[in-house]
């Protein structure tokens, strides 16, 4: 393998040498199409080996099975790789490929591990792989493993599994246009180096300091995630921001004990009511934050993002067609513009019961959990204030830890407020070099215009990556919009993953003549 490497690089930097110009962006998605055509039986088989493998950020053990199948993968493909480890965190698989005469270095960002899950919302068992025909919305069959060499599998053909599409679908994509391009001739114009994190469903709470232990190891030019889907429209985008995120949850107090809504109804104090009323204090059915001082960070948008927005193209009609929505927020206003503004989502609530266990009582306690999506330059700690400030404005005595007697007769509302770890945001500015280049690269070789998007609307640790490497990032997401991922039955379109392939080798083979060119 590594021979092979040294002597399929070392015809670029001749050919470099010698003046001769880079092969066409088509003719090397031809190459890599050719070879993935002839190759997808291996190519699913090795995915399905990796869903298979259990991969909660809460299973140590699991999650180390997972590092050493990816430390494996990446050694078979001639790819100096090792496990970095860090205090409390799970090992991250890094690895590196050094192309000669290269002047410019990426760093290949995805993660392993996946949601925790209930198997019972799923049709299938989460780590047991399984192909359809297509959607299960749309009655997709099952197709029996493993895929014969020549099995017709179309486009809309699904890969069910946890983690397909989020991320374990894109790494192996990414592993695929390696072994294309050695199959081509063809080598990487950058040097690759690849970072593999196993917490970032947890929340990331390890990464910074992993990143500021491994400095020297992950030092590069510029990162490039590979998390998230591409647009609505099936359309291939790439993105240069994400939101950050901050999750907290909110108990509120009643009676020691349910009691009975006849004899004490009118005169205990309804959790459940005083919950209701506090979320309503906190966002209106607009999607605005009501909490004072929430808006004061917000950085602008910038002319330039403003007019990327305006060029997406619209998929709100499709969406709610799809989702069952007569009206979506703010007068239907576009979705690409709302993922520009933070938002308060509200994931749960939890007091008493209902349905067949429904009683005729008031609860002794209500509870729901939050989420924030901050964009720049909001941050967690500048939240969390807010947040109890506007509790302790609301009239609530606020307390981190479960009230005791005296506390629950002293006061007549508490609330009780915990948070959990989250990141802030971060945008890479539309006409920075890396963002030039990256479209450059691609460009040529589509048949659709590459979407720009200013930001994604979920969360990467963008910030977290950022602030210790001190290099731009972009997201060039590959997996399909509608993959139900941190959900149940999470799959990934078959087309996506062929189109991934492509759109990875190219990146690969291009981005270095297109970047030194716009430095």
């Amino acid at each position: 393998m590594k021979t092979w490497w040294i002597s399929a690089i070392s015809l670029v930097v001749v050919s470099a040498a010698a003046g001769q110009q880079e092969t066409g962006a088509r003719a090397v998605r031809d190459g890599i199409r050719s070879w993935r055509q002839a190759h997808e039986p291996e190519v699913l088989a090795e995915l399905v080996t990796f869903l298979d493998l259990p991969n909660l950020a809460s299973d140590p053990e699991g999650i180390r099975r997972n590092a050493d199948a990816l430390l494996r993968m990446l050694t078979r493909r001639g790819v100096a790789a090792q496990l970095l480890e860090s205090e409390g965190s799970p090992p991250a698989v890094f690895g590196e490929l050094r192309v000669p005469g290269a002047t410019r270095t990426i760093v290949l960002y995805a993660h392993y591990d996946g949601q925790p899950v209930d198997p019972a919302q799923w049709r299938s068992a989460p780590w047991r792989t399984v192909l359809r025909d297509g959607p299960l919305e749309a009655g997709g069959r099952d197709i029996a493993l493993p895929v014969p060499a020549g099995a017709p599998l179309g486009p809309e053909t699904r890969i069910y599994a946890r983690s397909a599409s989020d991320d374990k679908g894109p790494i192996i994509a990414i592993l695929a246009a390696l072994d294309a391009l050695r199959a081509s001739g063809r080598g990487p114009s950058v040097n690759l180096k690849f970072f593999f994190e196993g917490e970032e469903e947890a929340g990331s709470p390890h990464l910074s300091a992993m990143i500021q232990r491994h400095a020297d190891r992950l030092r590069a030019d510029a990162w490039i995630l590979c998390d998230g889907p591409v647009h609505q429209s099936r359309k291939p985008q790439v993105v240069f921001g994400a939101r950050g995120v901050v999750g907290f949850q909110i108990t509120v107090y009643g009676p020691t004990r349910a009691l009975h809504s006849g004899h004490y109804g009118n005169w205990a104090p309804n959790p459940a009511l005083l919950l209701a009323r506090l979320i309503a204090s906190m966002r209106d059915d607009d999607g605005r934050v009501l909490i004072a001082g929430f808006m004061d960070d917000v950085r602008p948008v910038t002319a330039a993002e403003a007019a990327a927005v305006r060029a997406i193209p619209p998929a709100d009609s499709q969406l709610r067609e799809e989702l069952g929505l007569a009206a979506t927020e703010a007068g239907n206003a576009p979705i690409a513009g709302r993922i520009l503004l933070p938002a308060l989502n509200v994931q749960g609530l939890e007091s008493g019961h209902v349905g067949a266990g429904a009683a005729n009582t008031i609860p002794a306690t209500a509870s729901a959990s939050f989420d924030f999506r901050l964009v720049p330059d909001q941050t967690p700690e500048r939240l969390r204030t807010l947040v109890e400030l506007h509790l302790r404005s609301q009239g609530y005595d606020v307390v981190g830890t479960e009230p005791d007697s005296a506390t629950r007769r002293r006061y007549p509302r508490i609330a009780r407020l915990s948070w959990g770890s989250g990141y802030a945001a971060a945008r890479t500015p539309l006409d920075a070099p890396i963002a030039r280049a990256v479209v450059n690269a691609l460009q040529p070789a589509l048949d659709d215009p590459l979407i720009q998007v200013p930001s994604v609307g979920g969360s990467l640790p963008l910030h977290e990556i950022e602030a210790v490497v001190h290099v731009p990032l972009v997201t060039l997401p590959v997996v399909n919009h509608d993959n139900n991922q941190h959900s149940s039955n999470e799959n990934l379109r078959l087309q996506n993953l062929r189109d991934a392939i492509e759109l990875f080798g190219v990146l690969m083979v291009r981005l270095g003549p297109e970047w030194r060119e716009r430095i």
